[in-house]
């Protein structure tokens, strides 16, 4: 391999290369321009010299093959890549602004704030392990913000494609990673659980709402194998006001055994946008670690060390999705709510670890003052709140696995569609009533969500009964619609 000659003012591959803005442990960033391309650029060029680490290389390789293939605001954009024949390089966009590294020197956070950060970021997570990669890498420098508010997960030389060789996997037996952030399984060997990068988060969360990290600084392979064994301090222990909701968040993300975990980086984006429907344990209370008795039986547990089966990200989103179930609780029809709820029940029983999201909109008018207290004095959304988790009982989900949403809003179909883009849903079933004048001339609330969703939509029925006249809604068939 000729020796790599890169200067301001070379041209390489099209790209004239500009000004070194970046210096790191395993490449070096350069600003390029390319006549083609009206956007900012920067290429990304490995060290390759004498003495160099060449586990730098291999994650370069890496680099090379995962960065084309992912797509989405929540990435960098790739518009190109070189070989080691010639020179080795990627260019990307270039994205204004600076890393989350830059916002040490603020920790601690706001509780608030912290939660909204991270929820960002938990939603680009979510998106990436959709696409099949897991990041592997997730700590604040690389981790940066669109001016749109949508969170870019950087650096991709340690991630792991589930349908791309895994060369640091195959061709070293030490973990790389960044150490304070280092998920305990990946000291065993295991890349492909995406629910490494969940306990990378809560790492991140931790930090940003105590000012400490939970493992501290050590970066010692010894000093990272005490998380096999040992739990963090509670956050409460360092900070009196912390939120239960929100410690109940990061030691669930900390857990030590990934099944513990959130699932899905989606369910973990659900909680910290919905903090007043997390569901407390004795998570949340705890002011001090596990008892040393505890500590020692895991640090002697040889299945801590056990082989590990492989796993699969896409059979891991998959199995553990959020449904979303539109009820009508006033003008519902007893036998079209029965229908839904055998319907959601027969999903949920393929599907563990799949979280249910109970969802009613009250309807407000578009002209006249909205009151939120029934004829009888009764509270609207409370009541409706009330009437969901009714609806649910017969289900017997875990709590952890239900939450219950009253949303306002003079377009029932546009508040139901919001909802599920903004958290991630992945089915939503709703019903479909009988026949009126009125729904065949506007359309119905269900077959604008059936129409126009991104997600999987079922439309559900009520069974017919003895003369019934007409077919359906308009516009809808039964059964699921995927949009």
């Amino acid at each position: 391999m000729p020796k790599p000659l890169v200067k301001s003012g070379a041209v390489i591959d099209g790209y004239t290369i500009g000004e070194r803005v970046h210096a790191g442990g395993m490449a070096t960033l350069w600003t390029v321009t390319h006549p083609g391309i009206d956007v900012p650029l920067l290429m990304k060029i490995p060290r390759v010299s004498e003495g160099e680490d060449p586990a730098a290389i291999v994650s370069f390789e890496m680099e090379m093959m995962i960065l084309p293939r992912l797509a989405g605001p929540h990435v960098p954009t790739c518009f190109g890549t070189g070989d080691f024949a010639h020179q080795a390089y990627v260019v990307i966009e270039r994205i204004g602004g600076a890393t989350l590294y830059k916002r040490l020197p603020e920790l601690p956070l706001p509780y608030d704030e912290a939660r909204q950060l991270v929820a960002r970021i938990a939603s680009a997570l979510a998106d990436l392990h959709r696409q099949n990669v897991i990041h592997h890498d997730i700590k604040p420098s690389s981790i940066m913000f669109r001016e749109s508010g949508e969170a870019v997960l950087i650096d991709y030389g340690l991630s792991h494609h589930n349908y791309l060789p895994d060369l640091l996997q195959a061709e070293f037996r030490l973990p790389y990673g960044t150490a304070p952030y280092m998920a305990p399984e990946r000291l065993s060997g295991v890349r492909d659980d995406p629910r490494s990068d969940l306990f990378s988060l809560g790492v991140l969360l931790y930090f940003f709402t105590t000012g400490e990290r939970p493992f501290g600084e050590g970066e010692t392979l010894r000093a990272m194998r005490r998380r096999l064994w040992r739990d963090p301090h509670p956050p409460r222990k360092l900070c009196p006001d912390y939120p239960p909701w929100l410690q109940e968040v990061v030691l669930r993300c900390l857990e030590i055994e990934p099944v513990w975990r959130y699932p899905t980086a989606s369910q973990l984006a659900f909680d910290l946008t919905h903090p007043d429907q997390v569901k407390l344990t004795t998570r949340s209370e705890r002011v001090k670690r596990d008892p040393l008795s505890v500590a020692w039986r895991r640090r002697f547990n040889l299945g801590v060390m056990a082989p590990h089966a492989k796993s699969d990200v896409a059979a891991q989103i998959a199995s553990s999705p959020i449904l979303a179930v539109a009820l009508d609780t006033v003008e519902g029809a007893p036998e079209l709510n029965e229908a839904l709820r055998v319907t959601t029940e027969r999903i949920l029983a393929t599907l563990p670890s799949a979280r249910l999201a109970c969802v009613n909109v009250l309807k407000l008018s578009r002209i006249a003052v909205d009151r939120t207290l029934d004829e009888q004095g009764s509270n609207k959304h409370i009541d409706r709140l009330v009437a969901l988790r009714h609806w649910a009982m017969p289900l017997k989900l875990d709590e952890s696995r239900l939450t219950a949403h009253v949303l306002e809003a003079v377009d029932p179909a546009a508040a139901i569609l919001e909802f599920a883009e903004v958290n991630q849903v992945d089915h939503v079933i709703i019903g479909a009533r009988q026949d009126s004048f009125r729904r065949t001339l506007l359309g119905s609330v269900s077959a604008k969500v059936a129409a126009e969703a991104r997600c999987t939509v079922t439309v559900v029925r009520p069974p017919r009964m003895a003369g019934d006249a007409g077919e359906s809604d308009a516009g809808e068939a039964p059964g699921e619609a995927p949009a």
